[in-house]
């Protein structure tokens, strides 16, 4: 189960782009926390303890307590070029609410895994979350896949996964799959033509830089000018 994680807030007087980038020049991050037909509150964060926060990787699937009130992360927004966080969505919820959270999928027994361990397959992800239904409480910080048996071919669909107690997967109208295990990449010969290609530009190039790099002078000035030697 997914950690609680307490997060301090200071509620924000005043709102919109201009307090919001004072806010970021200070080290804040603006928020704000909705639901429960309760009126939207504006905060602001620490954005070291936001950034500890989201470092733990599960982050998005825990319950956060923020200012008292208990929430569910719904979105962060980062920055487009520094990739720092400028703005957190906060859902309250009660201690026993159904919520939906995308929960991280994690595989095992790879070396258990014939089509794996001998035939050199390749494990494809077509699922790295699995959106879920669960009480609030419940929530799992991830979801644990065997590979155990498995061969070149075989898929895991959601019906093959052991889902923690209460939980139920949010896309019911499918057996949708997670993962399969592909046979290995074998190249072919426009692959190596290719690689070939580049492999003798590159060659070409290096030639190049060769036959134009000079000689320094041995006249035993201290200059730092480089003189062409005569041959």
């Amino acid at each position: 189960m997914s950690d609680t994680i307490t997060l301090a807030a200071e509620t924000r007087d005043r709102v919109g782009k201009g307090a919001s980038r004072a806010l970021r020049r200070d080290g804040r991050v603006p928020a704000v926390i909705y639901g429960q037909n309760k009126e939207p509150t504006s905060i602001h964060l620490e954005e070291k303890a936001l950034m500890k926060a989201l470092m733990t990787g599960h982050f998005m699937n825990s319950v956060i307590m923020v200012s008292g009130e208990r929430t569910l992360p719904k979105d962060v927004t980062f920055h487009p070029v520094t990739d720092r966080p400028v703005h957190v969505d906060f859902l309250r919820i009660g201690e026993h609410t159904e919520v939906t959270v995308a929960v991280p999928v994690v595989f095992a027994d790879e070396d258990d895994a014939p089509g794996i361990k001998r035939g050199n397959g390749v494990l494809n992800i077509t699922r790295h979350e699995i959106e879920l239904i669960v009480d609030a409480a419940d929530i799992p910080s991830e979801i644990t896949i065997s590979l155990k048996g498995k061969e070149i071919g075989d898929s895991i669909h959601i019906s093959d996964v052991t889902l923690p107690k209460g939980a139920k997967p949010a896309i019911d109208d499918r057996d949708f799959a997670i993962a399969t295990i592909v046979p290995p990449t074998v190249p072919t010969a426009q692959d190596e033509a290719l690689d070939a290609e580049v492999a003798e530009t590159q060659a070409a190039e290096a030639a190049a830089e060769d036959e134009a790099a000079v000689e320094p002078n041995d006249d035993d000035n201290d200059d730092d000018k480089i003189t062409p030697q005569k041959k």
